[in-house]
C-alpha cells in the first residue's frame, strides 16, 4: 500500500497508474455487459416486407416474366449485397432503387431470408443449336479472348457463391443475356470483373452461355 501511494504522488508515474486504472475499469464493464444477440433474419417477416416486390417477382420469387430475375433460391448474402447497391446507387434502375430507398439492413436480410428459404428452381436451355457453345464458354471459357470459364466462379453447376456470385443456374436465359449485356456496354457497373468479362465477348457468345446456364441442375 505505501508503495502505491507513492507510485500515486509520483507526478512521473501518475498518468500511467491512471491510465491502467481506466482500462481495468472499462474492461470490467465490458465483461459485465451481455452481448447483443446475433441478428437472425425473420423469414415470416421477410414475406411481408416483399409484398410490394411480387408485381414484378412473383409471390414466391419463382419464375415469373423473363425480363426480372428469379429470386427463388438465390444466396440471401447476394440479395442483400444487391438490394444494398440499388440503395446507394451503384446499381442502377429506376423500380429497384426506388423499392429499396426505405429498406434498412435488417429488411433486406429478412426479405432476402424469405426468397432464400425456397428451394432453387429448375430450367431449361431453350436453344439447341448454341448448347455446345454455351457448354464450351462455361467450361472452358474463351482463350483466344482471355475469357475465364464461367464455372471458374458461378460453379459447374451454376450454384454460385455467397454474396460475391449469384447461383445462375435456372435463371431466365433472357435475364442473364440482358445484364452480361448491361455489363459489357458499361449501363451496369457494380462489378468490375463481369464488365471486363463481358466486354470481350460478343452477342452471340453471350446468348449461347446465357441460355446453357438456364438449363444447369
Amino acid at each position: 500500500m505505501k508503495l502505491l501511494n507513492a507510485l500515486f504522488r509520483s507526478p512521473t508515474a501518475r498518468p500511467a497508474l491512471v491510465a491502467s486504472a481506466a482500462l481495468l475499469v472499462s474492461a470490467t464493464l465490458q465483461a459485465a455487459t451481455p452481448a447483443a444477440p446475433a441478428f437472425k433474419a425473420d423469414i415470416a417477416r421477410g414475406q411481408q416486407l416483399a409484398a410490394a416486390c411480387m408485381a414484378c417477382h412473383t409471390a414466391d420469387g419463382t419464375r415469373g416474366a423473363p425480363a426480372n430475375p428469379i429470386l427463388q433460391g438465390q444466396h440471401p448474402e447476394y440479395i442483400v449485397k444487391q438490394l444494398a447497391e440499388f440503395k446507394s446507387g451503384k446499381r442502377r434502375n429506376a423500380i429497384m432503387q426506388g423499392l429499396a430507398a426505405g429498406l434498412s439492413e435488417e429488411d433486406m436480410k429478412h426479405i432476402a431470408a424469405f426468397y432464400a428459404s425456397k428451394p432453387a428452381p429448375k430450367g431449361f436451355a431453350g436453344n439447341k443449336d448454341t448448347v455446345a457453345l454455351g457448354e464450351a464458354i462455361w467450361r472452358g471459357g474463351i482463350k483466344a479472348k482471355g475469357v475465364p470459364a464461367c464455372a471458374a466462379c458461378h460453379g459447374p453447376a451454376g450454384s454460385g457463391i455467397p454474396a460475391q456470385y449469384p447461383r445462375i443456374a435456372g435463371q431466365h436465359a433472357a435475364y442473364t443475356e440482358a445484364q452480361m449485356n448491361a455489363f459489357r456496354l458499361g449501363e451496369r457497373a457494380n462489378n468490375a470483373q463481369m464488365m471486363t468479362i463481358a466486354g470481350k465477348m460478343n452477342e452471340r457468345e453471350i446468348k449461347a452461355v446465357s441460355d446453357f446456364a438456364a438449363g444447369l441442375r
